[in-house]
């Protein structure tokens, strides 16, 4: 029996959901996200917009298009559409359990690079000073970028469009062992923390998971599920 083929998603479907992935994002960034072509894309967006899928925002000196409440469902649905279509449900149920554990771990290590307590603070900022603890921090998501690669292996065999989150993560960490700290949790750019988080919502989104209902799949997970 040959291997199987990876299911290639429409435009219409990855133009819709990278904004839903990023959150807010403006046109450039919403066809960077899968490569798509940028007049496409745009054309795409203005479409969604006059069906009341998505909006634009300003945020505090940004912009960018959002999806609203109709763009979510939406959303929701073409994924269900098309995990049914490509057979890949119990493959992505599978690699979110994958996934679940390693979670807690990566929050963790982000906030510890984030913060340095202190006999004095709790709470204080971490100015990366202290090597050994900052190389701790650094082999911690070293081995959380091992497991996502497992992870990611698992979902893109069966949808194309979860290629490439093991990559951005690793170069992201590249960058941030060679000095340039930012690229751990630095937001709207390809960060460590910026990546993982959006591959639990790409799985939270196409599995039809509601984020309140997640822990009772870790309490189900730790009971050996």
């Amino acid at each position: 029996m040959g291997a199987t083929t990876a299911h290639r998603s429409t435009t219409e479907l990855l133009t819709l959901h990278a904004v839903r992935l990023k959150g807010m994002a403006d046109d450039g960034e919403v066809a960077a996200r899968f490569a798509l072509d940028r007049s496409e894309s745009d054309e795409l967006l203005l479409d969604f917009e006059a069906y009341g899928w998505v909006t634009r925002v300003d945020f505090a000196g940004t912009g960018g298009w959002t999806l609203t409440t109709a763009g979510r469902r939406e959303d929701e649905r073409r994924l269900a559409d098309e995990l049914a279509a490509a057979g890949a449900a119990e493959p992505v149920h599978d690699a979110y359990k994958s996934f679940l554990p390693f979670n807690g771990r990566l929050l963790k290590a982000c906030t510890e690079w984030q913060l340095r307590p202190t006999p004095d603070d709790a709470l204080g900022p971490n100015d990366h000073s202290d090597i050994v603890w900052d190389q701790h921090v650094l082999a911690e998501l070293a081995d959380l970028g091992d497991e996502l690669v497992d992870v990611a292996a698992g979902l893109s065999g069966r949808l194309d469009r979860f290629a490439g989150y093991d990559q951005r993560y690793g170069a992201a960490l590249t960058r941030a062992v060679n000095g340039e700290p930012a690229w751990v949790t630095r937001p709207r750019v390809d960060s460590c923390h910026t990546v993982w988080m959006e591959l639990h919502e790409d799985l939270l989104a196409t599995l039809g998971i509601d984020r309140g209902d997640e822990t009772d799949d870790i309490a189900e997970l730790g009971r050996g599920r």
